[in-house]
């Protein structure tokens, strides 16, 4: 039997033309590593997600035509919005046949469009009612490169399983299943994915894989997406699975080819991707799971997560022309981890940290922030604020004099927004911000001072992932021969945004410990102030850090874009009200 290519592609959103130009790239190294088909990811012509500019009926008609028009020595299945047919409706997501045989199609009623997606989610991240219209027929490619395929597109998989928050009218899966019982010859369904990351969806989505497999009784493979498009992050993972749950997973975080041969699992290769500026973060390994292993011995949570968060920044960057990056430099472990995060998705040569101790900084952190930046061989410049500070200060003072002591404690902070942003405009830069979920969540963060930059590489990363990061920033150093750029000193002293004389974080915060798991059990797991008591939690404290997570609403709306890596981010999945009356203390 032929082999076919799973193309695991990192588009870049609107980028049309250079998007088919990789996609063919991609296809050619399929051909040459041996596969006569190649199966693309969901919406790759255009890149996912698309968003608004699918409500622009020229970008979705120009996007049609580049993925039926692709160049590619074999013929290839491309995801490409498909345009609706009058202006009254919305277009599909949908499947194309391009390259060599795309026209001679036999028993295709839709002529060189193989499917459109059926399943429309619209919770979590997903709003995909706003933009496509659903479709109730299954794909079916037949005489495709002498395979007949059953088309899918990402969510139409999961239904099956009983993995969505709720039951559509219809199950995709099952509709392909019923032709293989009606005696169709399927030499193995497709599935053309856009699956977003997060740290529990890989399991999820071999679950998905491997149901699929057992109910059609052939293989099931799934092309995912790879790479960082704002806010979401997809890993790859590219897989395929046998109905008896043998399955082979592709490399996460990489561009590439998985090479399947559907005879023969020790078969399946890896091809990374030929272009120069391709994903390429970790391991190249591919991942032989036998049945009922669900893949949580091969991932490292702590490996996956800091991967994440480079590629969430480094697509960011390259995807806007942004070349390099400015941050504050204080010393601490948010910064530290930041700063380890900035190197290794653009280089330190292009990273530049700023220290600006003020009268309260203690030289401990001015000397952590050094060690940081001379161990990682980025830019580093020391700017103390003091002077500024007072003058500031004079300015105000009758009005700091009978105002609240967070006034004059924030001055600091956004006194340093201004020297990170002044370097950042001055080199054509963009500034970051430092600040982890667990602080956002609690409203430990300063409005136009340590909030003000482009990007928050930790801000879906909690407190305690924060140090986990550190730690494997130092083994990877320390494997390299090189010098930990996390400090003894600043692992170990207590956290503090040093903003008053002997301030920490756990003066007013419970230790983080304790916060994040309250937290993560609020935000992602849906418990209430009463199940977190009965979880055994301190009911106060339960209650104060469920009132400043409400109060600090609006702070959140002007956050800059987090990479999502948690279940459920703040964006997106997390909808709150701005103006809201909402009050722990009186639904408890």
């Amino acid at each position: 039997m032929s082999k076919v290519g799973l193309l695991q592609f990192d588009p870049t959103v609107g980028d049309l033309e250079q998007n088919v130009l990789r996609l063919s790239t991609l296809a050619t190294q399929a051909k040459e590593a041996g596969a006569t088909v190649g199966i693309s990811t969901e919406l790759a012509v255009c890149g996912y997600p698309p968003r608004d500019l699918l409500m622009e009926r020229d970008f979705v008609e120009r996007s049609m035509a580049a993925a039926l028009n692709m160049s590619a020595p074999l013929p290839v299945l491309i995801g490409t919005p498909i345009p609706a047919e009058d202006d009254r409706t919305l277009p599909t997501n949908g499947v194309v046949r391009s390259g060599p045989d795309a026209t001679s199609i036999t028993n295709d009623e839709h002529g060189r469009i193989v499917a459109e997606k059926q399943l429309l989610p619209t919770y979590d991240v997903f709003d995909e009612a706003r933009y496509f219209a659903a479709k109730n027929r299954s794909g079916l490619a037949r005489s495709f490169g002498g395979f007949t395929l059953g088309v899918t597109v990402c969510e139409d998989a999961w239904q099956s399983a009983g993995m969505t928050p709720s039951s559509y009218a219809q199950d995709p899966i099952e509709h392909i299943a019923e032709w293989t019982r009606q005696g169709v010859d399927i030499h193995a369904t497709v599935n053309l994915s856009a699956s977003p990351f997060h740290t529990e969806k890989f399991t999820t989505r071999l679950a998905v894989a491997r149901h699929a497999a057992a109910v059609l009784n052939h293989p099931f493979l799934l092309a995912n997406q790879v790479g960082g498009n704002d806010d979401l992050l997809f890993d790859g993972r590219s897989l395929v699975v046998w109905p008896d749950g043998r399955a082979v997973v592709a490399p996460s975080w990489q561009e590439g080819v998985l090479i399947v041969d559907l005879n023969d699992a020790s078969a399946c290769t890896w091809v990374g991707s030929h272009a120069d500026d391709a994903l390429c973060i970790g391991s190249a390994t591919l991942m032989v799971l036998e049945p009922g292993d669900d893949g949580s011995s091969f991932v490292d949570t702590i490996e996956e997560l800091t991967n994440a968060v480079v590629t969430g920044l480094a697509d960011y960057c390259r995807k806007s022309s942004i070349g390099s990056i400015v941050l504050g430099l204080s010393g601490g472990i948010d910064s530290a981890v930041a700063a380890c995060v900035a190197a290794e998705a653009l280089g330190p040569e292009n990273v530049t940290g700023l220290a600006m101790p003020s009268r309260h900084s203690s030289q401990h952190s001015i000397d952590d922030a050094l060690h940081t930046a001379q161990a990682l061989g980025m830019h580093h410049h020391l700017h103390p604020i003091d002077g500024m500070h007072t003058s500031v200060e004079t300015t105000l003072a009758n009005v700091l004099a009978n105002g609240h002591p967070v006034a004059g404690e924030n001055l600091q902070a956004r006194l340093r927004a201004i020297l990170v942003m002044g370097y950042a405009n001055a080199n054509g830069s963009m500034a970051v911000t430092t600040g982890n979920k667990s602080e956002i969540a609690q409203g430990y963060c300063t409005l136009y001072g340590d909030m003000a930059g482009g990007y928050a590489p930790l801000g879906d990363v909690y407190k305690m992932e924060v140090y986990a990061m550190a730690e494997r920033f130092n083994q990877r150093a320390s494997s390299q021969g090189k010098t930990e750029p996390v400090s003894v000193s600043t692992m170990t002293k207590p956290p503090s945004a040093e903003l008053a004389p002997d301030q920490t974080d756990q003066d007013t915060l419970p230790p983080y410990e304790r916060l994040d798991t309250i937290l993560r059990a609020h935000i992602e797991g849906g418990q209430n102030a009463d199940d977190l008591v009965a979880l055994g939690h301190d009911a106060n404290t339960v209650m104060d850090v469920l009132t400043r997570l409400e109060r600090n609403e609006h702070k959140r709306w002007q956050m800059p874009p987090a990479p999502r890596v948690s279940p459920r981010a703040f964006g997106q999945g997390w909808r709150r009200p701005l103006a809201s009356n909402h009050d722990w203390r009186r639904v408890s």
